[in-house]
């Protein structure tokens, strides 16, 4: 498309919303920003559509949110009367604009007859999912950009299971979105009309309360926790979130009632103002947490990510410091527990099975294997983890027992059907409470783990790259990748290399080739012969690339040494 036509149909139209044609203004004379903002449509792939705020067809703004809805209206429509009566469940987060772009989806879903439900305010992300399931809809939307910087927003959809919507129905309403051909004449109806006429219902309590019931089927040992769930002193933060509206009332609900609230960090702020980046997965985002945990004595800090689903925590260790654990390592004490108390309790079935992503370590296989449960791995992305659930529901070939992925994403019920920090806390704080009151820790807990297991150790480098050029290297680094693939990194030989875009894994002593039965996707991982690995892979919603390593040894000397050779290598072949 030529940016210059769309940009110039955008000044055009006096019916332009007052706060974009400010920002049209204020860009002008930066050619390079107008065209970042009209060289394309904004892209809704099979996760939705993440962006930056702003004025243009490759921004979020009311427009490109009102084209993403009537894409989705068309879609619902298409499945009949009853689908529209079913309607669709919107929620939010806490950044700007989401609250007005949750009700500018339900004025365009109301317009074509589909009823919306509107949360009255902010909710997590899983609550969403669940909401789907509980209120029996066809779809939901959320409004989110996760744990992006505060110029970024997003728009989601699930489908009627409460997961993610997966591709087929994702591919179907990308088509009725791409084919909106003037993103100024979606048509939006009048919100008091839509709530005369039942097709705008605002909800709260009516999801709020089934779902915190839920939640108390997370804890295992319930009895346990109820007589010492105060013993555990917990520091608690959302990050700004979504996080700490239901996370506290949770805690408290199945025993845990001696939480410390971040304070500054339970205010909505859309600019996240106290944190660098609003993301559990780093140090920094814990920063305020640790001086609570430190004033106060926490045995352990939680802190989840501004749309609840994804969770951090971080551990006092015998120094009095804090410890912040990584998705891997929270994923394979969280398993490691539920999987021996099942067993312990003669509980856990023959068909068990755990599901991670590709890029999740195999440090959880292990785990698995050793309790008689089987690791299913499947892409990236939790609705690959909610497809898998459904398909063992109509099967009877497993029995879910949990899912994960290194990206700080858990589900220990299929309640909701994506990742859920709020289960997650209450599942960590069963863990370190079980370990407290056998004189252990967190840390000790992952320490046998290493012992028992294999120690492993992982990494995650993500390389941004934005705009159009940015887009081009990407595609180059992965397209150079695939045509010659390595036959050793770090000085070890890579033994085979598994190319998910081609559904194939080949062999590079032999070139020999094996099929790999999974959707495709551009992810290329590389293997060691014991089994380590790094992977290369393009993200689905920020301009970035990202290099997983998942580096096994007898000891963390020898696992950090190797996964340092490892690391170097691999980037100094990238930027060759």
């Amino acid at each position: 498309m030529n940016w210059q036509e769309e940009y110039q149909k955008w000044v055009a139209n006096d019916k332009l919303d007052s706060t974009l044609r400010k920002q049209l203004t204020n860009m002008e004379t930066n050619e390079k920003e107008l065209e970042d903002s009209f060289y394309r449509n904004m892209e809704f792939g099979t996760a939705g559509m993440r962006g930056v705020l702003g004025a243009g067809t490759n921004r979020m703004n009311i427009y490109t949110i009102r084209k993403a809805s009537l894409g989705l209206a068309q879609f619902v429509a298409e499945n009949g009367e009853e689908a529209k009566k079913r309607g669709i469940v919107i929620a939010y987060d806490p950044r700007h604009m989401s609250r007005e772009f949750a009700f500018e989806s339900a004025a365009v879903l109301g317009h074509h007859g589909v009823k919306s439900y509107v949360f009255d305010a902010l909710r997590p992300t899983p609550e969403l999912s669940f909401a789907v399931r509980h209120l029996n809809a066809f779809g939901g939307i959320v409004i989110t950009a996760s744990h992006n910087p505060p110029e970024y927003n997003g728009y989601k959809i699930y489908g009627e299971d409460g997961g993610q919507m997966p591709p087929t129905g994702a591919s179907a309403v990308i088509e009725y979105i791409n084919a909106v051909e003037d993103i100024f004449s979606v048509e939006v109806a009048n919100q008091e009309v839509l709530i005369e006429n039942g097709l705008l219902e605002v909800i709260s309590e009516k999801v709020d309360r089934p779902y915190l019931e839920k939640l108390k089927e997370v804890i295992v040992n319930k009895a346990l926790v109820q007589e010492r769930g105060e013993d555990l002193k917990i520091v608690f933060t959302p990050l700004h979130g979504t996080g700490g509206i239901l996370g506290v009332p949770a805690l408290e609900s199945v025993g845990f009632t001696n939480i410390v609230k971040v304070d500054e960090q339970f205010v909505n702020d859309p600019d996240f103002g106290t944190v660098k980046s609003p993301n559990p997965e780093n140090r920094e985002a814990f920063l305020l947490a640790i001086e609570y945990g430190k004033k106060f004595g926490g045995d352990i800090l939680v802190g989840t990510d501004p749309d609840a689903d994804r969770l951090g925590v971080a551990v006092r260790n015998a120094d009095g410091e804090y410890e912040v654990l990584s998705g891997n390592q929270i994923g394979a004490i969280i398993l490691h527990y539920l999987l021996k108390q099942k067993k312990a309790q003669n509980e856990l079935p023959a068909n068990a099975a755990v599901l991670k992503s590709i890029v999740t370590s195999n440090l959880g296989t292990e785990i698995a294997k050793h309790y008689g449960a089987e690791m299913i791995e499947v892409l990236t992305g939790f609705k690959f983890i909610a497809e898998q659930i459904k398909h063992f529901e109509e099967t009877g070939k497993h029995t879910f027992e949990f899912g994960y992925e290194e990206s700080n994403g858990y589900m220990v019920k299929p309640f909701t059907r994506d990742k859920d920090a709020i289960q997650a806390v209450l599942a960590i704080a069963e863990v370190a409470l079980v370990s407290k009151v056998e004189g252990g820790s967190l840390l000790e807990d992952l320490e046998q783990i290493y012992a028992d297991f294999g120690y492993y150790k992982e990494d995650l480098v993500s390389l941004t790259l934005s705009g159009k050029d940015g887009s081009r290297r990407i595609k180059e680094i992965t397209s150079s990748f695939r045509e010659q693939l390595p036959t050793s990194m770090g000085g070890f030989p890579v033994e085979r290399a598994e190319d998910y875009l081609r559904s194939e894994t080949t062999w590079i002593a032999t070139g020999k080739t094996e099929a790999i039965h999974l959707p495709t996707a551009d992810v290329i991982k590389c293997y060691f012969e014991d089994g380590s690995w790094f992977c290369l892979r393009p993200s689905g919603t920020e301009p970035k690339i990202k290099f997983y390593f998942s580096i096994r040894g007898e000891n963390k000397e020898e696992s950090t040494a190797k996964l340092e050779k490892v690391k170097a290598d691999l980037m100094q072949h990238i930027e060759a």
